[in-house]
């Protein structure tokens, strides 16, 4: 049976039983608005050293400074989580952004993203946002996700996020 709570800093090791590998058939890209499809036939693995070491520190950083996480748990093993960002973003301050979420290849497709997705939208909905702003990774997977939860291509791309990650895909869903 899966469970879930809210994450501490002291769990940020948890982090490291993800395993956040999958096969990639299918990536997006943006071109002028509009999103293109590319064939990709490659095997992503799971996070190398300094990958994890960056996913903890944001993680971290947003505990630290306000934001809040939410893990999905099977016995006590760690396989979902998700970081709703503690800055509100956005011409109208009005936009909190899903800044991680992860989960375990062996759990998706169950409903577990998705019940994060939604505990993350509630709490922001609760905090006063009317969006959260995902900037997520390009690959069919991750855009999929979001889509089937009600996000959509946003025109108003938040400048910071865009460049740390300038192939992301970003959307945001109204809450």
């Amino acid at each position: 049976m899966i469970t879930y709570q809210i994450l501490n800093p002291e769990q940020v090791n948890k982090l490291t039983e993800i395993d956040r590998s999958e096969h990639i058939d299918l990536t997006y890209e943006m071109k002028d608005g509009k999103i293109m499809e590319l064939n990709s036939n490659h095997e992503c693995p799971t996070w190398t050293e300094d990958m994890m070491k960056e996913i903890q520190e944001r993680y971290l950083h947003e505990l630290h400074n306000g934001g809040l996480a939410i893990g999905a748990f099977d016995g006590g093993t760690l396989v979902a989580f998700g970081v709703l960002a503690h800055r509100f973003r956005g011409l109208n301050n009005n936009r909190l952004q899903i800044d991680l979420m992860y989960v375990d290849r062996k759990y998706r497709r169950q409903g577990i993203g998705t019940r994060i997705f939604n505990m993350l939208g509630d709490e922001a909905r609760g905090r006063g946002a009317e969006y959260l702003y995902i900037s997520s990774t390009e690959t069919k997977s991750a855009v999929s996700f979001y889509r089937s939860n009600g996000s959509q291509i946003t025109k108003d791309i938040d400048e910071e996020l865009f460049n740390k990650e300038p192939k992301d895909i970003h959307m945001i869903v109204k809450l």
